[in-house]
Order: structure tokens, then sequence, then C-alpha cells
């Protein structure tokens, strides 16, 4: 290299080199008079102001959810604020907890220390059956909306024999159970053949849809992470189950929620489309939603997951064990199981429309390698205490409810199922077709077993506290405001059906009357919704699961 190349050369690193040397003479001008301990200081400081600048910008919360909740919490720690929220939260502590004591008022809650002195048998049950006819729902006569999915009493019978008989089981020591390993390897197979999947599928049986939905996307984000992905995200529809969000937060995954139709509530597959980018670990479709019974549009949406190499969850945890019999109950429905290409995992709650006892659900994928990516974080090879895995979250699990649900199968059989579904898709109709004739009540056409409900003349809420005062239990929804019957075997009884009809006639007909009238649930609904900082909400949700524990007693 000659002599004026190396001049050059030279000159352009002088040239990059002057901001640098400028920056640094700064720094030097600027600190020059300071002690070191001083200097120090101001280091780290600036290294800790950088690290959560860095921690705020990293893509695990929406930068416009972030926003919101900054501003939100600056807003509720000025000292006026917080007066009148902690005013609030006491009101709303107190009602909560002396509507909880009312329930149960009638069988006084014990000390707070547990018992000293032991009881019989027939002492402890004695006080069992004290309790369990407490409440103002009659569940059993089909007042509640879902909660309760059969009132078969032979088959709640021989459940409980079933659990009864192994009660002591647990999953975790197949070699001392073997009968309760059989009975779970059973009930997989069976889901597997019910939703279509290939002969390599593979699940689990879960405590429920939630942890069937936490599986899935623990399965999907270690998936995501053992290529490269640092914050996964799933792209949900904004009616798509809590579950999901609890899991995103557990996870440490992103959630990007899509919004619904207006008129129809199915998710706007475009904006779903739009959602994805190269972080998206899975997308979810569900069959049908929570709030008000819709089936997604699941091949378009596993088209989009094969056109990505995206894997695609369909969540029937709410009317899995509906939708697989509707269409040899007369009841068509396009395919939203494992015949569709692109669905890789499917979730249905056994404890539903299984008509199992409470506690189990199924999570099935598509191929081992899911099930397996998610048991990565199962296996655990260094532990003193020898190799251990589990394929749940939880280690030790009831064998006695895997043994009732695995009884319930067998004692309703496919044909059972079908005749139930026929039932409960048939009622559906008939009540939503009648409220449809009601002044004042709209109600969204029901694919499967859910009627949503609300009203532009009147508060639905207020409706609904009308219908709680006449004994029905509803649930409420939000965003819009609204309300829906989860139609379960229970309403299928002789006179349930029309009792609601008649009841829901007769208070939308009073609600007619005063439709400025809001009260209750309409208070509180209305005023959720309308505070924009959500906070307050979750606050409010706080409140709730504190005043759940509580056993304080009132005076008359």
């Amino acid at each position: 290299m000659d002599s004026a190349a190396k001049e050059k050369i030279a000159s352009v690193a002088l040239t990059v080199a002057q901001p640098v040397l400028f920056i640094n003479s700064a720094i030097d001008r600027l600190y020059s008079s300071d002690e070191t301990w001083w200097l120090i200081l101001k280091a780290c400081g600036l290294t800790y102001v950088t690290v959560r600048i860095y921690d705020q910008l990293q893509p695990f919360d929406d930068p416009k959810n972030r926003l919101v909740k900054y501003v939100g919490k600056l807003m509720t720690r000025l000292p006026a604020a917080q007066k009148k929220i902690r005013s609030e939260m006491n009101a709303i502590g107190e009602a909560l907890e002396k509507d909880f004591y009312e329930k149960v008022k009638e069988v006084e809650y014990s000390e707070r220390k547990m018992p000293r002195v032991a009881s019989s048998a027939e002492v402890v049950l004695r006080k069992i059956d004290d309790h369990v006819n407490l409440g103002k729902i009659s569940w059993r006569t089909g007042r509640a909306s879902g909660a309760v999915y059969f009132g078969n009493e032979e088959l709640y019978s021989m459940q409980s024999q079933a659990l009864l008989k192994t009660a002591i089981f647990n999953p975790l020591h197949p070699e001392i159970f073997p009968a309760v390993r059989k009975f779970e390897a059973e009930i997989v197979a069976w889901t597997c053949s019910l939703f279509n999947a290939p002969p390599e599928s593979c699940g689990v049986i879960s405590s429920g849809g939630t942890e069937s939905i936490f599986i899935a996307c623990l399965a999907y984000r270690n998936w995501a992470v053992e290529k490269g992905i640092q914050v996964p995200e799933m792209v949900v529809a904004d009616s798509a189950h809590a579950a999901f969000e609890k899991a995103a937060l557990v996870m440490r995954m992103r959630i990007r929620k899509v919004p619904c139709c207006p008129i129809t509530f199915k998710v706007d597959v475009g904006a779903m489309t739009r959602a994805i980018n190269k972080n998206t670990c899975m997308l979810v479709a569900s069959a049908p939603s929570f709030p008000h019974g819709v089936i997604e549009p699941v091949e378009t949406i596993a088209g989009l997951g094969l056109k990505y190499g995206i894997p695609v969850h369909v969540d029937a945890c709410l009317g899995g064990f509906l939708l697989a019999f509707m269409n040899d109950a007369g009841y068509p429905i396009p395919p939203f199981d494992f015949r569709v290409p692109g669905v890789t995992s499917l979730s249905a709650d056994t404890h539903k429309y299984g008509y199992a006892m409470k506690g189990t659900s199924v999570i099935l994928f598509k191929e081992p390698k899911w099930r397996d990516s998610y048991l990565t974080s199962f296996a655990i090879t260094d532990w003193p205490g020898g190799l251990y895995i589990t394929t749940t979250l939880a280690g030790s699990r009831p064998g006695g409810l895997i043994t009732a649900c695995w009884a319930a199968i067998n004692y309703v059989g496919y044909d059972g199922y079908v005749e139930r579904t026929k039932k409960i898709i048939s009622t559906t109709r008939h009540i939503q077709s009648k409220l449809e004739e009601i002044e004042g009540l709209q109600t969204l056409k029901p694919e499967v077993s859910v009627i949503s409900m609300r009203s532009d003349e009147f508060c639905i809420y207020t409706f609904m506290d009308a219908m709680a005062k006449r004994g029905w239990n509803l649930n409420p929804l939000q965003f819009p405001q609204a309300i829906h019957l989860c139609v379960t075997l229970l309403q299928t009884e002789e006179g349930v059906a029309d009792a609601f009809i008649a009841d829901c006639k007769a208070v939308a007909a009073e609600m007619a009357r005063t439709p400025g009238e809001v009260s209750g649930s309409g208070r509180m609904y209305g005023a959720s919704q309308a505070l924009p900082i959500r906070s307050i909400v979750g606050d409010s949700l706080k409140v709730y699961v504190d005043k759940y524990y509580s056993t304080r007693r009132f005076e008359n």
C-alpha cells in the first residue's frame, strides 16, 4: 500500500473519530472537578435509567397499553384520587363481604383456628349436609346459566362411586396405580379419535380448560424460543378466553388481540392477518367463543397458519363435546377440528358437555413434537430426588376424577352424546326464537348452546338483576353490554325453557315502563366499562378475591 493510500485511510479514520473525540473531551471537561465516588454514583444511576428504559421498550406488552397503564398509575397516585379510590374500594369490599355472609349465615363461620377436637364421620357429614343447600339459585331445576351441565342422578351417583373407588389413586405413581394410567390413556385415545386426529396424535388430561390452554401456549412458546424468538407472540380475537391472557402474562409472551366483527362477533380475519409478524408463535380459533357462542372461521385461520408456518390452536373447551356430535344430531357445522389442515392442537373440557365431574379437560396435539415441546419444561433431569417429569403443571393429580371421567364417557356413549346434543341445540334455538319476539330484547342467533342478549331500550344488567330476583343466574358480558344464557341439559327438562321465556317477557315489560332506572349489577358493570383506567377495575377484582376468603361475621 502506497503512502497516498495510507494518508487517505488515516484521514477517513480521523473524520469518523472526530465526534467520538469531541464527546470524550466534553465529558472530561464536564466531570473533571468531580470526586471519584461521585462519578461512580452517576455512572450507576445512568446505567439504572438506561436499563429501565430498555425494559419499557421491550415488546412483551403493547406500547399503547404500557402508556395507558403508566399514565393510569400516575393518576391513581394523586392524593385526592387515592382517597376516592380507597373509599370506593372499601364500600365495594363491605358490600361483597356482607353478600358472602348472607349466603352462609344459616351455618355460622367456625373459629379461625382449626378444630382441636376430632369429630366423628357422622358429625362431619351432617355438617356438610347443612351446607350443601345454601344459596338462592336453584341450579338443580335449571336456573343457572352453564355451571352445571348434567342433572342425571344416576350419572352423578355412578361417577361418585367411581371416584370413591379410586379417590386415593395418583397418576404420578403409575407403578402403584396402573388402572388410572390406563383410564387416562384410553380417554386421550377416545378423544383424539372423536376430534379426527391422525394415528400419531397424542394428548393429556388437565385439571380444566385454563390448564389445557396454558399447556398449548407453553408448547408453542418453547417452540418459538428454540427458533431464537425472544418474546413469542400469540394472536387471538379480543373475545378469546381470558386464560390466554393469563398464560401470556405467566409465560412472558405478548398477546396481540384483534377485534371481532360488531355484527357477527367473529374475529376479523383481516386484522388477524395484519397482526402476524416474525415473532408470532400461535394463532387461536375459538369453537365456540365463551361470550357469544360463535364458531370462529377455523378453516380460514388454519389457512393462515399453513401460509405463514404458524401453529393453530382450536379452543373448544366450552362446546367441543357438542360440536363433535352436531352433524350426527342433525345440525351440520363446518369442520373445526383436526380434519382442518393447519390445526395443530385442540382443547375440550370433559367436565362440561362431556358430562364428567368438575376437574378434567383434554389438550390434544396433532403430532408428538408439540407435546414434547412443552414437556421440555416439565422434565427435570438433575434433581437430587431423582429423574422427574409430569404431564401437566401439577405433580400429584386426583386419579378419582380421571376415573369418574372415564366412567361418564362409558355411561353416556357416542349415541348418548348425539341424543343429548340434539336436545340441547333444539332447546337453545327454541329459546332464542321466542326471545326474539320480546320487545326490547335483541339476541344473536346461536350457533351452539349460548344465547347472548342485549337491549337498546333498557339497561341489560338491570334486566339481569330482575331475572336474578326471579331465581335465574345469567352471565354478564361487556364491550358491548350484554348477558348470556348457556344452555345445558338442565334447561332441556320439561317446563324450564318456557318458564325462562315467560320470565324474560315479564321482566322486559317491567323494564319498558322504567327504562331509565339502573341499579345493582347495572351500576357496577356500567361504571367499570366507562373507566378508561382498567387498573382500577382490576383493583376491585382483587377486593373480590380478598372478601371471598373472609370469615367475618355480621350482626343482624
